[in-house]
């Protein structure tokens, strides 16, 4: 396996105990930070020269939040690694109990081609914090970024414990085939499947993110010029290329014919009459994406947009209707500038519609009343959810992201992060004293020994009262 010696220098390194010390984490971590500081320039170029990403959207994404996350795990990661005291029961008062945050080992991080900085750093800051040995798989696309990842990320992190490999999906296939401790994956479910299968035969944990249709319900009560703006904001960032992206609007037909015109006016206001000439929309990443987009577009439909260029990888911010809910493009993550609607009769039938499909990624819901935000907060399931905007509860380092079900499963950002790539390790420390009082758990038993032993390690119910 052209990977097994790597595999084992790493293993070795974390076996001795290097990456344990918090002072070796925090050096790591602030040369991580040094590279994205130094290479800043290198990383907008790389960008823009593989999807025409516009200035914001790349500095936001892959500086200012990879940033966020790296100074709030340097600021708090000595609280993060201390040991968590726990409650004790009456034996084992004298004794200490406590949670150690244990790295798992080595890992592994496969990243994703919509975002192929912000995610596989995000995922790197965690694992490095946790104390982990880590051998990062960038995405095989966008070739620049690819290159400025493997060239160069290695060179500021200790290459005894820290790794960047540019494999083939071949080669993918032969990473996976090595023993890790821990596969953090983010992509498409079909591939998380194939990732299980290989993590099952050395009984390996993961964290996988897989996207997922994510509905948008617009009630009937809310502000449509706002909510037009939001929703495109959200929907064709990044050109659409963002797993958390609304995938599709539910509303009424009334709302529909509201809104429709707003959605042109702020396509509009954002990228001009003809967004091709816009040096604020980005492309298409590959020619495989490109083509999947292409064939999922319905132009017959398109109220907005529709335009394509298969030379530049440009789709145009598009709007479809008469969407019917058996449509291929309803059938997964759209991950393009394509935003379906599809008409609803009433909140509920929204709530049915959602929860007739896989579980998704988020559930965005608009509305003026908060009562109707609450009631599809209550009666959907999904990873993440987001009321009366788009995106934005990505940012924040102090919430949970991660999928359930289809979309995914286990949790990362801020302290998340740390917490997926550590094990947390339940101790306790007894004291040798009170010998007699353990000698009570000890054969022969009888009914004497039972009864004290009932007395001092029952926990019971808060409250609660016995009727004599």
């Amino acid at each position: 396996n052209p990977y097994a010696e790597l595999v084992s220098r790493l293993r070795a390194s974390w076996l001795s105990g290097k990456t344990r010390p918090m002072e070796f984490r925090v050096a790591q971590l602030e040369a991580l930070g040094r590279f994205l500081d130094e290479k800043k320039q290198d990383i907008m170029e790389a960008l823009a020269s593989d999807t025409h990403e516009p200035a914001f959207e790349a500095e936001y994404c892959n500086i200012l939040l990879c940033k966020n996350e790296l100074n709030n795990t340097l600021n708090k990661l000595d609280t993060w690694m201390k040991d968590e005291h726990v409650e004790r029961n009456l034996v084992t008062q004298l004794d200490t109990a406590f949670i150690r945050k244990d790295p798992y080992g080595v890992v592994l991080i496969i990243a994703p081609w919509p975002y192929p900085i912000y995610v596989p750093l995000v995922a790197l800051i965690g694992a490095i914090a946790a104390g982990n040995c880590v051998i990062v798989k960038p995405a095989e696309i966008p070739k620049n970024t690819k290159a400025l990842l493997a060239e160069v990320l290695s060179s500021y992190l200790d290459k005894d414990c820290y790794a960047v490999v540019s494999a083939s999906e071949e080669g993918t296939t032969k990473l996976l085939e090595n023993k890790f401790d821990y596969i953090f994956y983010t992509g498409t479910p079909a591939m998380g499947r194939i990732i299980m299968t290989a993590a099952a035969k050395n009984l390996t944990p993961v964290m996988m993110e897989l996207g997922g249709t994510n509905p948008c319900y617009v009630s009937d009560n809310c502000e449509v010029h706002i909510v037009a703006r939001r929703v495109a904001w959200g929907r064709f960032f990044h050109a659409g290329q963002t797993c958390v992206a609304p995938n599709y609007i539910l509303c009424s037909a009334e709302m529909q014919e509201k809104l429709l015109p707003a959605l042109r006016e702020a396509i509009t206001e954002f990228y001009g009459p003809d967004p091709k000439e816009s040096p604020d929309f980005a492309r298409i990443t590959g020619d495989e994406q490109f083509q999947r987009m292409r064939a999922l577009l319905v132009t017959r439909n398109a109220a907005i947009g529709g335009q394509t260029d298969e030379q530049e990888r440009y789709i145009a911010p598009t709007v479809l209707v008469d969407v019917q809910p058996s449509d291929p493009i309803m059938q997964e993550s759209i991950l393009g500038p394509i935003l379906p609607i599809i008409t609803v009769t009433s909140v509920d039938e929204a709530i049915d519609f959602i929860n007739a499909r896989e579980r998704p990624l988020v559930v965005y819901v608009f509305s003026s009343d908060k009562k109707v935000v609450n009631h599809v907060l209550e009666r959907t399931s999904s990873g993440g959810f987001c009321g009366n905007d788009t995106l934005m509860h990505v940012t924040l380092t102090s919430l949970p992201f991660g999928g359930i079900g289809e979309s995914g499963m286990g949790l990362y950002h801020g302290q998340f992060t740390f917490d997926t790539f550590s094990h947390h390790r339940g101790c306790l420390q007894r004291t040798t004293a009170l010998e007699p009082v353990t000698a009570l758990r000890y054969p022969p038993y009888n009914a004497h020994k039972t009864g004290l032993v009932r007395v001092a390690s029952e926990l019971k119910r808060q409250g609660a009262c016995t009727l004599l």
